[in-house]
């Protein structure tokens, strides 16, 4: 309401606004100086106690043809059989008409630490003479895993802790053939390195030599045609003319794992360049052991002696389990498939579902 009083008249004049004035403040000291013992290290510790209770989901798949060891590196890489036996003893494999994957769940345990693993295989694939779009089947069922994950999240009422069935890495099992790489290879890798992390790996490299392992790590040549694989030289210019692998990586728009992209800090690119340098690792898988010096080791037995699988001089393997199990690598497969690969599927989703 009106207030029935006079108002008072002020012959002041009318108060000017004071400018503001921006504040600046000074930045403080990068470390502080503590008086005593406060406790923040033990934030380490709950993280761990609670991680070790709660268990953590880790979902890998593996492609390549018939024959090339897939099943036996996943058991080789977890020492255990989390992975299809290829045929059954006596028995003859039959070898599908069409990729279909399977998968396979474990829960694997290691002092405390549960882990549920997804080994998904794809029988099938570059098996026929016809391999035309022969990568749908596995594109299709890597989008679905990040679409069932995306229902899930978007939900009003949605779990505390979402079932993360996503495929965190792709290793791609390449033909030890000692040549070029294949078009179908390198059509794979440029198709699936943009919706996951793959990661090549030459198969049984035992059938090489190490100076035809080294070769077909830098035999990779595009003919005037531009058909990736066919030699238009002889093999007298091959060590002087052919570009490395890593560099026919980059001609393709082939970026496997560990993207360059994503490395932030100076000493995680300084070990991802190191890994960069040995691919595409030259692996061998085993799930028997052997008795090499008095002890029990991890190899495949010939007639010239034993190949160990975890002995760095005779293949790369444990590059490739470093890489995927152990250091940082495995934490950070699942950060760049949630923050990079499902991110770029959540946004072109939700960008189509908001169009009219």
């Amino acid at each position: 309401g009106s207030s029935l009083e006079p108002e008072e008249c002020s012959m002041e004049p009318p108060a000017v606004p004071e400018e503001e004035v921006p504040v600046t403040v000074a930045p403080g000291p990068v470390g502080c100086q503590l008086f005593g013992y406060v406790g923040i290290e033990a934030v380490l510790d709950q993280m761990k106690i609670k991680t070790m209770k709660t268990g953590f989901e880790f979902n890998i798949m593996v492609v390549g043809q018939s024959g090339l060891g897939k099943s036996t590196m996943v058991n080789t890489l977890f020492k255990s059989k989390v992975s299809r036996k290829s045929s059954q003893p006596g028995q003859e494999e039959r070898i599908p008409k069409t990729v279909q994957l399977q998968s396979i769940t474990h829960v694997i345990e290691e002092k405390g630490v549960k882990m549920k693993l997804t080994v998904t295989d794809t029988p099938g694939f570059g098996d026929q003479i016809n391999n035309e779009n022969c990568w749908d089947p596995i594109i299709k069922y890597i989008n679905e895993q990040y679409e069932r994950y995306l229902r899930e999240e978007i939900l009003i009422t949605r779990k505390r802790k979402i079932p993360d069935t996503r495929v965190h890495g792709c290793v791609y099992f390449v033909p030890p053939t000692g040549h070029w790489l294949r078009p179908l290879d390198l059509e794979f890798m440029r198709r699936l390195s943009k919706i996951v992390n793959v990661v090549p790996v030459i198969a049984k490299a035992d059938t090489l030599t190490l100076e035809e392992r080294a070769e077909f790590k830098q035999r990779v040549r595009t003919d005037p045609q531009g058909t990736p694989g066919v030699p238009h030289v002889s093999p007298a210019q091959l060590k002087s003319c052919i570009p490395q692998i890593q560099e026919d990586l980059k001609t393709h728009a082939i970026s496997v794992y560990p993207q360059e992209d994503f490395d932030q800090d100076p000493e995680d690119r300084a070990l991802n360049d190191r890994i960069r340098e040995k691919i595409p690792f030259a692996v061998v898988g085993a799930d028997q052991e052997h008795q090499v010096n008095g002890k029990r080791v991890l190899g495949r037995k010939t007639k010239w002696g034993i190949i160990e699988v975890e002995n760095p001089a005779h293949c790369e393997f444990p590059l490739l389990r470093d890489l995927l199990i152990r250091r940082s690598h495995l934490q950070d497969l699942k950060d760049i498939t949630h923050n990079v690969h499902y991110e770029s599927y959540r946004v072109r989703r939700l960008n189509e579902s908001n169009r009219p």
